[in-house]
């Protein structure tokens, strides 16, 4: 009987303790808003950023992902300049190069590529979409598969057949909805026919796979009178480190190059690799995680001084309720829990208005980055989430301390006579 009284008890004393501290958050609305000002900046940002870097490892994985696992692409050009390289005609890659690299027992394939420039129309219909001049071996280093009709094969590379097969994009822009087979397209000065459509890829490394037009290869060679390649898809037949090697082994070779200490600089050339692309995504995600945490610390410890100011002048306010609350039988260590809870209770409440306003924002960013880069996405990191609005309570916590045994430490006759 004892026994269940003093649960009794404890459970009036705990439901006190909690209306208690909830009319204290709730009694003065802007001083409250005002206090979780600093938790919700924080929390909001750490949301924010968060979301930033899972969206960003997600359009990072969409360059790999359409690739297999032993693909790679060699460019023409410095580390520095990379890719961009290719557009201004740089000759670091030549037929020689193509012939050596095929005749490595480590890969698997060699496609070479050449672009076509000039603008592509259909009719009324005009657009610049990338031309590559291919051969079927491209199709199969990256992963292009079939939609409609049939992809370019080796008769229409020794044939020189003027045809074409367009990505999902490029059939959008010159006809819509209807069937593109068969139809006739002119790129420069030449007209394709067109025999197949490609399945949509998405990007590979940060170049839309899905607006392109392929032709063959020798028609390519005999339009532009290149003598250098734009650049070279491979595959690694087993050993993908030892082909990575061997590339840039024979291109180093080949162009006099001497580069003991692989500094990757020196090279007028650049490999790139679906396993090189993960080892960034690696370091990135790390470099980011601790930005964010670097920025919910900085923000979770402003909030919580203010948090600490506030309850301080709260608990000089307050000094005769808690007189009177101790005389009518609080303990101090009940004056010290309402207190604590108030302050998590502000913390708390403002980690979830904060975590609110970041998914908006990231959620209004995301409409916004789309427009530039058709990759991205929206996505929440649900553990960064949680941890922010737990860091949050802890900081509650932790500020709260001092001002809550101020207030469990006040005589209650002194109390009492405070004016």
């Amino acid at each position: 009987m004892d026994t269940s009284k003093e649960i009794r008890t404890v459970n009036m004393l705990a439901r006190d303790t909690f209306s208690t501290a909830l009319g204290g958050v709730i009694a003065n609305t802007s001083r409250s808003l005002l206090t979780m000002l600093g938790i919700i900046i924080g929390v909001a940002s750490v949301v924010l950023m968060s979301s930033v870097g899972a969206s960003m490892k997600l359009v990072i994985l969409s360059q790999v992902s359409s690739l297999g696992s032993k693909s790679m692409v060699v460019f023409p050009g410095t580390q520095e300049g990379g890719p961009a390289a290719v557009q201004t005609g740089h000759d670091s890659l030549t037929f020689e190069d193509l012939a050596a690299l095929e005749k490595l027992s480590t890969i698997q394939d060699a496609a070479p590529v050449i672009f076509l420039t000039g603008q592509t129309s259909y009719g009324r219909e005009e657009a610049t979409p990338q031309v590559f001049g291919i051969v079927p071996q491209f199709f199969l280093n990256q992963n292009i598969a079939i939609q409609d009709g049939r992809l370019i094969d080796d008769n229409d590379n020794q044939g020189a057949r003027a045809v074409a097969v367009l990505a999902p994009d490029a059939v959008q822009k010159f006809f819509g909805n209807t069937d593109p087979l068969g139809e006739r397209i002119k790129i420069g000065d030449n007209h394709f026919t067109v025999i197949g459509t490609t399945k949509a890829l998405g990007s590979q490394f940060f170049q839309n796979a899905d607006d392109r037009i392929y032709v063959p290869f020798s028609v390519a060679r005999t339009i532009t009178g290149q003598k250098y390649l734009n650049y070279i898809t491979l595959k690694a037949v087993d050993d993908f480190d030892r082909s990575f090697d061997d590339i840039k082994f024979l291109l180093r070779t080949r162009h006099g190059i001497n580069n003991p200490t692989d500094d990757e600089k020196k090279d007028d050339f650049v490999v790139h690799s679906s396993a090189q692309a993960n080892q960034i995504l690696g370091s990135v995600s790390l470099g980011l995680s601790l930005f964010i945490t670097t920025i919910a610390a900085i923000s979770l410890i402003v909030g919580g001084i203010g948090i600490m100011n506030i309850m301080l002048v709260t608990v000089t306010e307050r000094t005769r309720e808690i007189g009177l609350r101790k005389a009518v039988g609080a303990r101090s260590r009940d004056i010290l829990f309402q207190f604590l809870l108030e302050a998590v209770m502000l913390t708390g409440l403002g980690g979830m208005i904060g975590m609110v306003l970041g998914i908006g924002a990231a959620g209004i960013l995301s409409l916004l980055v789309r427009y530039f880069l058709a990759t991205y996405t929206f996505a929440i990191s649900i553990p960064s989430v949680v941890v922010a609005i737990l860091m949050a309570a802890f900081t509650g916590l932790i500020f709260g301390i001092s001002p809550a045994r101020k207030a469990s430490l006040l005589h209650p006759i002194e109390a009492l006579r405070y004016e």
